[in-house]
This record gives structure tokens, sequence and C-alpha cells, in this order.
């Protein structure tokens, strides 16, 4: 029989999960994900994302509803038969066994002759720079040395789906970011299914295909990285990604994609109504801090303009960034590139900032 071209690799169905019986810390989760993505599911401590992965990975179970992968239901099928690799935080490393004795063992546990298990340990190896370490033990590796065994353990069998447990969490912010982009490309180079569970946004942004972003058991927002941040659907999104200036409001009007707003302090300003849909609903209006504008000349004629006072400048390298004083707010941040010529602009300094329309995103007062 062909196989349906559409047919999702890895789906969640109606999934719900209860500990207690009545609270879900998952709520009807309905997900699906093709062949060869990489997904991020992204969210504060108890959001469900580490549940939802626990789930697949077939160390919890499920309350109700079915999770399927390859199109088959897998709600009852015990973890070491799912055929799913698997890396964690703490890497999960045998201590008493070299690097090549930790690699084999799953392939033992599969009956694998001793030359295929061989070769494919020595492929694995080789696969995350790994090749010279083969007879150390884990305690003579560094921490990002044993996060590329435990990913070399988890690719050695060749599955179809990884699943990672806030892998690099354990890593200093160097390292981290140097792994990021290893898995990345071992992603792509192998054309592997990934599942990944961070709390790291820049780590997320990063490295997906698609992420998924969860809060209170539901997922909020999935989409690309880029949609996602340029896009977000509601405050609570808005909030967690990336740096976010928000001012509170109360609609005026509704006319198509503008929506007229009027801040606490009295101001009018215009913006792109999100989630928001009636007049005299409370709002909170979104822009990020490098789609403020403070030279006049860069104005577009379709941005809006307001007063600001300038009360902290900080030198960042590669930026500057300046907290402002804007409708009542003291928290207002406006993010400039440290290009050649850049003015720096000086604490009590009064000044019209701006903005385009579609920068500034009219959502749910959270």
């Amino acid at each position: 029989m062909t196989e349906p071209a559409n047919r999702p690799f890895v789906e969640f169905d109606r999934v719900q999960k209860s500990y207690d019986g009545e609270t879900l810390v998952v709520k009807d989760l309905n997900l699906q994900m093709p062949k060869g993505e990489f997904l991020t599911m992204l969210g504060p401590s108890g959001s469900g994302k580490t549940t939802c992965l626990m789930m697949l990975a077939g160390f919890e179970t499920a309350t109700h509803g079915e999770i399927n992968l390859d199109g088959r239901s897998i709600n009852n099928i015990p973890p070491h038969k799912r055929g799913i690799g698997m890396v964690f935080q703490n890497y999960a490393l045998f201590p008493h066994m070299t690097v090549a004795e930790n690699l084999a063992f799953p392939l033992e546990v599969r009956g694998m002759d001793k030359s295929e298990r061989e070769a494919k340990v020595k492929r694995a190896l080789e696969m995350v720079q790994m090749g010279a370490f083969a007879a150390r033990r884990p305690a003579q590796l560094s921490g990002g040395q044993k996060q590329r065994i435990a990913l070399a353990r988890a690719l050695v069998f060749e599955p179809e789906l990884v699943l990672m447990d806030e892998p690099l969490g354990a890593l200093d912010k160097q390292l981290r970011e140097h792994m990021q982009f290893e898995i990345k490309h071992l992603h792509e180079s192998l054309g592997i299914t990934v599942v990944y569970v961070t709390h790291d946004q820049t780590e997320a942004l990063t490295m997906s295909d698609r992420v998924a972003v969860f809060n209170d058991g539901v997922i909020q927002q999935l989409a690309p990285p880029d949609e996602l941040y340029e896009r977000p659907q509601n405050s609570f999104v808005a909030g967690f990604i990336g740096e976010n200036n928000r001012l509170e409001g109360t609609i005026e009007s509704i006319e198509g994609s503008k929506a007229t707003v009027r801040l606490k302090t009295g101001e009018l300003i215009d913006a792109t109504p999100v989630n928001i849909t009636n007049v005299g609903q409370q709002t909170l209006v979104s822009i990020r801090p490098e789609r403020v504008e403070f030279k006049p000349e860069n104005f577009d004629p379709g941005a809006h303009t307001i007063e600001a006072e300038v009360l902290e400048f900080i030198y960042m390298g590669d930026s500057f960034r300046t907290r402002l004083r804007v409708a009542g707010h003291d928290d207002f941040i406006m993010k400039c590139r440290n290009m050649l010529g850049q003015e720096r602009l000086t604490p009590g300094r009064k000044l019209p900032i701006s903005w385009h329309m579609q920068d500034a995103r009219a959502l749910d007062p959270m």
C-alpha cells in the first residue's frame, strides 16, 4: 500500500496529561510534525513542554488522546521499542564504560553483531569529532565532550527521531552556542527528525524550523522563528520571545489593519490589531526595542512619533541600549547598532521617538 505523502511523522491528537486526575498539565494538545523537521518546545518551567517530550519518549503515559509515530499509535509501546534516540541534560553516560562501550550498548541491546557495532560506533564518533576519545571514560571528559558523546550515543543506531531535553543546559555560554550550531548542522546533514525542549529562547530561535511556545499546558503559538519574533499572536508570546516594550492603553477605533490606541497618559498611537476586536477594549501595545528610531530624518510618513526622555545610555559593544521614559513608563528600551558616527544620547535629553505602525502590535492585556 502506498503511504500518504502528507501524513505527519509525529502526531499528538487531543493529548491530555494529568498526574492527580484533576489538574491538566497538558491540555488537548494537537500537534503534527513532518519527517525531517527540527521542532523546539519552548516555555517556562511547568508549562508542559517536558511532559510532552516524556510522553513521546514513553517515560510518561498520556491520560487521554493518541500519540502517533509514522502513522501508528505508540501509546502502548514501551520506550525501548519505539526506536527513538534520547539526549539528556545530565548526559546519562555509564561511568564504568569507555566512550566506545557507551555507544556500543544500545547496539548490543538491539542484537547487532560485533563488527557492525564497531563500524557504527566509529562512524558516530567521527560524526561528533570525538574519534580520538573512544578509549576514555566519562570522568576523563569535559562537559562539552560528554555532551558530544551523549549526542553520538543517541544517533549511533540511526533513529529517525531524536528527542533532546535541555541538552546544553549544563554548558557555559560560549560552548553552548558552539554546540547549538553543531547540533543544527548534524540535523541538516543527517535529515533526522528532532524534538528539542528548552526554556532558552535564543537557542530555540537559532536552531529550529518551527517553535511551539508553551504556557499553562497549551501551545500559545506554533511558527517558524522569524514569524514568532516578528508577529507574536498574543501578549505572552510577545513577552516571552525576545525583549519587548509594552504600553497599556484602550482601543479608540479600529479601521481594517489599523487600531488607534489611547495610552493611559492620554497620547494617541496607531498599532496593528492582532487579537483585539472591539472599541473600548484594553490592550498592550508591543514594540521591539530595535524597531524604535530617534532620528527625525529617518521617520517614515507612516510611523508614529511620541515624546521621550533619556534616562540611561548603556554601551554594549555591538549596540547601544537606551532606557527611556515614555508615556509614564521608565523602562522603555531603544536599541541601536554601534555604527561609525552613531550619536550617544545623554541622560535628561528629551527627544521624539518613532516606529512603523506594523511594528506596534495591539495585543490582549495580560
